[in-house]
């Protein structure tokens, strides 16, 4: 049995070049992260070929960009290594995590020698090609299914069945399957903002104190990708907290409270990449003790609901590593939206603004780049670097995907774990959590109620096109979701001085099944 599992090697890649001729494939971009994590090993050239044939298990995180029906026997043919286990993962931004935990376990329990773990995106070449009716884009490897526009997880359609936070769709059959497409929402776009309005409310803080806050937070993120070479902002002024909080034609408002600034930008052609395998192989291979970077632990847990997904993960992720919080020196919090890493800081009782630790190593996925659901695998290098630096010696990684509904989180350290334990053998909670008080939701709802939270969808006009309302009927305290009655309404959920949530108003049904809501007049909870 191996005594621990350590990263041996990070790599990652980015083509800033927006020009068709100089337009890589995913494909590309990961091969050419995984030759940057092989050369990062340290090993030479008579040694790598040594290294290779121990590889067994090539983990790829699905990309958005380009649909190959078999990515990781493309990049394994590519690279020159023979992996048994070969596993491309479904879409959501914790995928890092999920093969990062199955590859440790994997090596500690001796069933893998060498895992190489990758993922990367090309959406801002495949965007360029689009523009110019280039697609196929040239030279890209061929695929059977057709591919004329460019994917984004904040336009996709909503169809019947797509549940929030979900990115195959529910069973015909599932309980208010439709509820969503009924009444437009669903996207990341829209979910976010819901949690951002209901945590401004809960924390009696006024929205535009809210919305000073999460600028000043983005433009902390946005001068950390400044200074990070593989930030797709890297070499560009970093935005301002006023240029990020203040809605303009080059910042429109996407939904309230969030302005284009403050959501994730995933027009990118970035790549990651990581190398793992167990203490004992790494001593063989004669990797020097400097690069080792120990894995500790990881634990998922989906949650559509509330921010336990979030607060329970960090726990269960540093019981099991065996750290106390205050053993953490370095974080990076998945920030496709200013709530994420919110709710993680509130729960680690780090401040929001200016904490002592730092809480992004990349700068968030609006200025370092979203990279599909690769991010967190950037997280992965990035922190493995700093450590190696001796910037701190424990670290954590919080991966988030969905809309606040899977999460991964992940403890790395300089160190070996304290109690011998190789890896975890196990996640230490259920996937589930059942233990949690969840309302009954009304599909068809009618009568009294309240705002339990909102958000508005605006058109790229600046113009305010459909409000969405989260709410509770007041006599059951059933759950409801319902769009805007009347333009009164939609503009006293768009006011910058007035809160919301906790407002009184009505609800019904229109059009056989969908509700619609209005606030009586002066009433509030």
């Amino acid at each position: 049995m191996a005594s621990g599992v350590v990263i041996i090697g990070v790599g990652d890649f980015v083509n800033r070049s927006k020009k068709i001729e100089d337009a890589l494939e995913p494909l590309q971009l990961m091969i050419n992260a995984i030759d940057e994590a092989v050369k990062d090993t340290g090993l030479s050239a008579s040694s790598i070929a040594d290294f290779k044939a121990a590889v067994d298990t090539l983990s790829v995180v699905r990309t958005w960009t380009w649909p190959y029906p078999d990515l990781p026997s493309l990049i394994a043919g590519n690279v020159g290594i023979q992996p048994k286990s070969r596993y491309y993962t479904e879409h959501g931004g914790n995928s890092p995590g999920v093969i990062f935990d199955e590859a440790a376990r994997k090596i500690s329990k001796g069933e893998s020698k060498v895992a190489i773990l990758t993922g990367g995106e090309a959406l801002a070449s495949l965007s360029a090609c689009a523009s110019k009716g280039k697609l196929p884009p040239p030279g890209w490897t061929s695929i059977r299914e057709s591919v004329d526009s460019v994917f984004s997880p904040t336009t996709r359609q909503l169809k019947p069945g797509a549940l929030p936070g979900a990115w195959t769709p529910a069973p015909s059959d599932a309980p208010n399957a439709d509820l969503g497409a009924t009444h437009g929402i669903g996207n990341p776009i829209h979910i976010y903002p819901l949690y951002e309005n209901a945590f401004r409310a809960h924390r009696g803080q006024s929205i535009r104190d809210n919305n000073s806050e999460s600028a000043e937070l983005y433009a902390d993120f946005a001068r950390v990708a400044a200074e990070n070479p593989y930030a797709w902002n890297y070499g560009s002024p970093p935005q301002t907290a006023e240029s990020i909080g203040t809605p303009s034609a080059k910042n429109r408002m996407i939904c309230l409270p969030y302005p284009l600034l403050m959501n994730a930008f995933n027009t990118v052609n970035l790549a990651g990449a990581c190398i793992l395998t167990s203490v004992e192989f790494a001593q063989e291979l004669g990797i020097p003790k400097s690069k080792w970077v120990y894995a500790l632990g990881v634990w998922e847990r989906p949650n559509y609901h509330s921010s336990p997904s979030i607060s329970r993960s960090i726990d269960a992720s540093l019981e099991a590593s065996g750290l106390r919080k205050e053993e953490i020196d370095l974080y990076d919090f998945y920030s496709c939206f200013p709530i994420v890493p919110k709710l993680a800081s509130t729960h680690l009782k780090l401040p929001i603004l200016n904490p002592p630790k730092p809480i992004t190593l990349l700068g968030g996925l609006t200025s370092f780049g979203g990279a599909g659901n690769n991010y967190s695998m950037h997280a992965v290098t990035e922190m493995t670097r700093q450590l190696r630096a001796d910037k701190g010696t424990n670290g954590l990684i919080l991966a988030n995907g969905g809309v606040v509904t899977y999460q991964h989180v992940l403890c790395l350290s300089r160190e070996p774990r304290k109690d011998g334990i190789a890896y975890p053998s196990a996640n230490p909670l259920p996937a589930v959590v059942t233990d949690l008080a969840v309302p009954e939701i009304r599909a068809q709802a009618e009568g009294e109620a309240v705002v339990e939270t909102y958000t508005v969808e605006f058109g790229r006009d600046g113009k305010a096109i459909k409000g969405f309302v989260v709410g509770r009927l007041v006599g059951s305290g059933e759950r409801f979701l319902a769009n805007h009655a009347d333009e009164t309404t939609l503009k006293a959920l768009c006011s910058s001085t007035e809160e919301p949530v906790g407002k009184k108003g009505r609800v019904w049904t229109v059009e056989g099944k969908r509700n619609v809501f209005a606030f009586d007049e002066g009433a509030k909870l």
